[in-house]
């Protein structure tokens, strides 16, 4: 009996870690860790790092980040055809800026209008015969604005938010004439869908066909000649089968009467818009009373708009996101802190890279971005097992990198810190035709916003998409001008609108736009006073 007794009781333990082990089996069945990327599920549960422990303090289990950025990204995607959707949430630090329910309501039912109106749709084939009819026979169930590239990819990517959110304000459906060099570029951002303009769509060569300043088919030109005229009906019968909005930097003045309240009436008119631009005008929006009701629940903080809509529809395809994440792992990763220095090129009125790098170097040290350095003291050997500091520097040309690599290689920093500092690419020229080209720029846009500080120059697009994609606000490095500081913190992590009309519409005259409303302001980087920004 004593025999059997004890065989029983060492059985016990057996049985207990077989029903654990049952027990942890089906929870994670259940779909309880499911979702969770592998790597985010080893980062979790890792022991913590060693050292004094606060027992009031939180766990040091981290929690799961929102891969869907606060219901800001749809669930209906296949998370493999596009790894940079769902994954960007696990570099970027986390946002205190959580999405409206009104911009997430609103954003659902533009992804159903897409889907309804999408190229190939019946829909979209009824207003494709009206196209084909060269006559305008007034708003469909479907209307579309067509978005036409221009400039850097800064500029693009700025103007591509701007036509997104003039589409959802106006129910219009949004489609691109995608260039060559950005195919394959970016994943598709509405369900069951293509937001590219397909290849049989009856008007050809898009880029060059009749969408320039001063075009028969412009707004501008139109409006000049009076066969069309702000706030008055016109006949449906005189109008032409679509409308061009040039919106460009040197829209003249009949061009910019778009930004007038009146127009936009005139615009509903016509199923099929086609706008290109290299501004950021979302701004301008914000000046039409007529959209203040529906801005104001979008986006009850003002300086969020790039911020959502740029984490909403900008997605790195994953030829793309392979460079983001390989250069990350290999250089970022492992770093205590990350600073983004981002400089441009000013190609109309140079600057020499002496003098831009002093004031990079003087921004950085006298704000306590990077440290000082001990210029008489040997390299101090107590930094061994101390994570570095890591510096990610972008720009065309090398020498800002080589000098500050050079700097923290050759001297020991006044904190004791390693400095690293790093530089994926430097391709000297601006070749916006290149595809290679614009895959290393989008990458490094990427790079730039998951930085924990960031360091642009004033009036560069390239730093406005990364600020605005990573939710922060820069040290803005200003040119050493007319006794310009080293730098100044953006008050808004909003892009600027560089060529903002000054025209009051109802005034007839020029006016400081700047003052209009207490959220659209001068941007803080500029020299000149036209150019506009949202502020909170």
């Amino acid at each position: 009996m004593r025999d059997k007794l004890l065989g029983a009781a060492a059985g016990r333990p057996l049985l207990v870690v077989a029903a654990l082990t049952i027990v942890l089996l089906l929870i994670f069945l259940s779909g309880a860790t499911r979702n969770l990327p592998l790597d985010l599920l080893t980062r979790s549960y890792s022991a913590p790092e060693e050292g004094p422990q606060n027992c009031s303090s939180a766990s040091p289990i981290e929690p799961a980040k929102d891969k869907l950025l606060g219901g800001l990204l749809s669930p209906a995607f296949d998370e493999p055809s596009c790894l940079s959707r769902y994954q960007s949430a696990l570099f970027w630090k986390s946002s205190n800026h959580t999405p409206s329910p009104f911009l997430l309501q609103k954003l659902r039912s533009y992804e159903a209008l897409h889907k309804r109106c999408g190229p190939h749709t019946d829909l979209y084939n009824k207003s494709i015969e009206q196209l084909r009819s060269n006559r305008s026979t007034g708003p469909l169930e479907c209307n579309y604005v067509v978005w036409l590239q221009s400039g850097g990819l800064g500029n693009r990517l700025m103007s591509l938010i701007s036509t997104f959110l003039y589409a959802i304000l106006n129910n219009r459906v949004l489609l691109l004439s995608v260039p060559d060099d950005l195919h394959d570029m970016f994943c598709e951002p509405f369900p069951g869908t293509s937001w590219a303009l397909p290849w049989d769509f009856p008007i050809k060569k898009l880029e060059t066909h009749d969408f320039y300043r001063g075009s028969p088919q412009s707004y501008g030109n139109l409006l000049k000649n009076k066969v069309l005229s702000n706030g008055m009906n016109t006949t449906l019968a005189s109008l032409p089968a679509y409308l061009y909005l040039h919106l460009m930097h040197d829209a003249d003045d009949s061009d910019k009467m778009f930004y007038c309240e009146d127009a936009q009436p005139l615009f509903q008119s016509f199923p099929w818009l086609f706008l290109r631009s290299n501004q950021y005008f979302a701004p301008s929006l914000f000046l039409m009373s007529q959209y203040n009701d529906e801005l104001q629940k979008l986006f009850p903080e003002k300086e969020t708009v790039f911020h959502h809509l740029g984490r909403y529809l900008v997605h790195p395809a994953n030829s793309v996101w392979g460079y983001v994440t390989r250069y990350y792992e290999a250089y970022l990763a492992n770093a205590k802190e990350r600073v983004g220095i981002q400089v441009r090129n000013f190609p109309n009125a140079p600057v020499k890279l002496e003098l831009m790098l002093d004031q990079v170097v003087n921004c950085t040290l006298k704000e306590k971005i990077l440290p000082d350095i001990e210029v008489e003291v040997p390299a101090n050997l107590t930094t061994s097992g101390v994570k570095p500091k890591a510096v990610l520097v972008t720009s065309l040309q090398t020498g800002y990198f080589e000098k500050l690599r050079n700097m923290y290689y050759e001297h020991s920093s006044t904190t004791g810190d390693a400095i690293g500092v790093y530089q994926p690419s430097h391709e000297e020229l601006q070749r916006t035709e290149n595809q290679n080209h614009n895959t290393k720029a989008l990458a490094e846009m990427y790079l730039l916003s998951f930085s924990d500080v960031l360091v642009t120059t004033a009036f560069s697009t390239f730093g406005y998409v990364a600020q605005g994609l990573g939710g922060l606000r820069p040290w803005m490095v200003l040119r050493p001008d007319n006794q310009n500081p080293p730098c100044r913190r953006a008050l808004s992590m909003e892009p600027c609108f560089h060529f903002a009309s000054a025209y009051d519409c109802k005034a007839g005259r020029n006016i400081d736009k700047g003052t209009v409303v207490p959220h659209v302001k001068h941007c803080e980087d500029l020299d000149f006073r036209w150019g506009l920004k949202l502020f909170d």
